[in-house]
């Protein structure tokens, strides 16, 4: 079966997949799981330091190995960071508590993860992405991490391998788990999501977020269901993706490959899969049909967690501005919507300080988050004067520069730090008079009889191709000087003219 991808609403921006043989639409449904790594100085109930890259099995303890008569002490930093993280994802504090959760594996020598079940710290939050979704937070809990298994020979996986490594550094490390509810509908909206979340964790300080180094590792649970049906699909964990674009790579893969198997009648089975960046597919780990029994029980050795109010209250006023505060300030400040692509990229860059200061200074919302958005993903952006890019912004829209010399007079302004007046003068920039441009217009016109004939009577399509043919001459002949705006407002003007 050959299956077409489709990019279109569907109530809002959806992910679909069409089929060709049946034009059944199938749209995905994604709730993501995220482990981040917390930033603290040592382990979670022990003082082993918390260090990532260090020699293998030099950061452990009696504690973390658990081996018999040890006693964890739970680690006061990792609340304040686990707190601080879930009052940013807008959650409910709760009184917690810690239970084992047992399962038999080498990445855990005392054959149980200390975490949190049913009593969870952080509940019931959200996280507004860029694109205006909201995507809820079932719950945001501690737990502590396992060590780190190497299978060398074959594929790297535990199945094939000659034989396998085991490093416990990272076991016992802290880690928030932020359990997404299944409200993501679209592969960018998945990496929306993680690069939205990353932001929130170095803002709060909570963690480093370094997906390369395994402190952000990502578990995508994806199903697909036809488009207006209101029940869930059944779903499939891909475990451990570390990159933005594996994300995205596996979301797509396995959407379509459970669509597939659905046209063919075959029923999805529920399954934790494995993304192959290689091979651009997912491959079947473990059956996950029926919930496994991990026999949680409270751990004994640890009370009950109840934070304050007076301590939720303290980390509510220490709260940073988030992305999305900063970019509701922006969109207002600019006179556009949150969503606009300036505003997000003014915010992702960290531009936002500078945007809002150059507005401040007088310079025009839209223009200055244009040059903000396309201009300035350089180097050294942050260092520009508001002022002077305020400045720039008022020649531009006086018609005293254009926006090509804007550009150039721009990159200038980052490099020198010198106004854009005195650079536009230097590099001999002045505005074209327009009597001088409507006769460079004509020249050009009955330079090219042919193609000036086909502009007047193409359709629109090929209308728009041949403007842009006229404008480039005129730019070429000009050296750049000439107002794109103003060229394209004669060009119209003389097609719409008497012949």
């Amino acid at each position: 079966m050959t299956l077409n991808l489709t990019h279109e609403p569907i109530e809002g921006e959806h992910f679909t997949i069409t089929s060709e043989s049946t034009g059944d639409v199938w749209e995905i449904v994604v709730g993501l799981e995220v482990h981040c790594e917390l930033a603290t100085v040592t382990k979670l109930f022990c003082g082993c330091p918390n260090m990532f890259g260090d020699e293998p099995n030099t950061n452990v303890c009696p504690v973390c190995l658990g081996l018999p008569g040890s006693l964890p002490v739970l680690n006061h930093q990792v609340v304040e960071l686990a707190m601080r993280l879930g009052r940013a994802l807008h959650c409910s504090v709760e009184p917690s508590v810690f239970a084992r959760k047992n399962y038999f594996y080498p990445d855990m020598p005392k054959d149980y993860q200390v975490s949190q079940f049913d009593r969870p710290i952080n509940v019931d939050g959200w996280l507004d992405l860029p694109d205006g979704t909201r995507v809820g937070i079932e719950r945001a809990h501690i737990e502590e991490d396992t060590g780190k298994n190497t299978h060398a020979g074959g594929s790297g996986r535990i199945h094939g391998a000659d034989y396998s490594l085991v490093d416990y550094n990272r076991a016992g490390v802290p880690l928030v788990e932020i359990v997404g509810r299944p409200h993501i509908r679209h592969p960018e909206q998945a990496k929306m999501y993680i690069d939205e979340l990353r932001a929130i964790l170095l803002a709060t300080g909570a963690s480093d977020a370094k997906m390369e180094e395994g402190s952000l590792r990502v578990d995508a649970n994806v199903s697909v269901r036809r488009v207006g049906d209101p029940e869930l699909g059944k779903r499939c964990e891909i475990k451990n993706l570390n990159s933005l674009r594996s994300l995205g790579r596996a979301i797509d893969y396995e959407a379509r490959r459970q669509v597939d198997l659905l046209e063919e009648g075959i029923a999805i089975r529920q399954e934790t899969r494995h993304w192959d960046e290689g091979a651009g597919r997912t491959r079947p780990g473990r059956s996950k049909e029926e919930a496994e029994d991990y026999r949680y029980f409270q751990e004994p050795d640890l009370v009950p967690l109840e934070p304050s109010a007076e301590w939720v209250a303290a980390i509510d006023a220490a709260l940073p501005v988030l992305p999305a505060q900063r970019r509701t300030i922006l969109a207002e400040a600019a006179g556009v919507g949150a969503t606009e692509s300036g505003v997000v990229m003014a915010v992702q860059r960290g531009l936002d300080g500078l945007a809002l200061a150059a507005i401040d200074q007088g310079g025009e919302g839209r223009r200055v988050l244009t040059h903000v958005e396309h201009n300035l993903a350089v180097d050294g952006a942050e260092t520009l004067d508001p002022k002077h890019l305020a400045d720039l912004v008022g020649l531009e829209l006086a018609g005293q520069l254009t926006a090509t010399q804007a550009k150039t007079v721009l990159a200038e302004m980052v490099s020198s730090g010198s106004s854009p007046a005195a650079i536009a003068t230097e590099l001999g920039f002045e505005a074209m008079d327009s009597s001088e441009l409507e006769a460079m217009i004509d020249a050009i016109i009955a330079e090219s009889p042919d193609e000036w004939s086909s502009f007047r009577d193409a359709d629109e399509k090929r209308q728009a191709k041949l403007q842009g043919f006229f404008v480039g001459k005129v730019m070429k002949v000009s050296k750049g000087q000439a107002d794109g705006k103003a060229v394209t407002a004669i060009l119209e003007s003389r097609r719409n003219a008497p012949a």
